[in-house]
């Protein structure tokens, strides 16, 4: 069964909404786990029924419930949260496939460095009024510019765990 989603824009509704990562730390003993605490965004579905929109993370609001931590990853060594404040992921396309996969294509920018990224979202609880997205994915924060690593006490991929809902945008 496919879900139809009623074109026109849509508004993140960031209360409704979680950003979170997690990393293995201490070699892969610990996982460490934060949330983004301030997120924005909007898309469009067009008649097509495709979509486009942007997704925006303040970087400086990562929480992983340390302090100490905190500060450290919004410094130099991590996301360089006073040089460039903001994460972006840019939908350039997303396509409903079989059922209540969402197709995404786009680009992910941190540290003011872009690279592609193409996923696969859950759709669900998707009616006239609001939508809500589901999704996991990897990325090699190296990848970004954030290659520190203290006694190779950090290894492997970064995984993001989003739930976006989006309600209809005012007229």
């Amino acid at each position: 069964m496919t879900v139809a989603v009623e074109t026109g824009t849509w508004q993140l509704d960031a209360t409704a909404s979680t950003v979170g990562v997690r990393h293995k730390t201490m070699w892969g003993l610990v996982t460490v786990k934060g949330t983004f605490t301030e997120v924005g965004g909007s898309g469009e579905v067009r008649p097509d029924g495709s979509a486009v929109g942007t997704l925006t993370f303040d970087a400086a609001s990562l929480d992983t419930g340390n302090a100490k931590r905190d500060t450290h990853l919004r410094s130099d060594h991590f996301f360089d949260a006073d040089h460039h404040p903001e994460i972006t992921f840019a939908a350039h396309s997303a396509e409903l496939r079989e059922g209540d996969q969402v197709h995404v294509v786009g680009r992910l920018t941190v540290r003011g460095i872009s690279r592609p990224l193409s996923l696969t979202a859950r759709l669900r609880d998707a009616d006239a009024t609001g939508l809500t997205l589901d999704t996991e994915f990897s990325v090699d924060r190296e990848q970004f510019g954030m290659a520190w690593n203290q006694l190779g006490l950090i290894r492997g991929r970064t995984t993001v765990t989003a739930t976006l809902r989006f309600g209809r945008a005012a007229a």
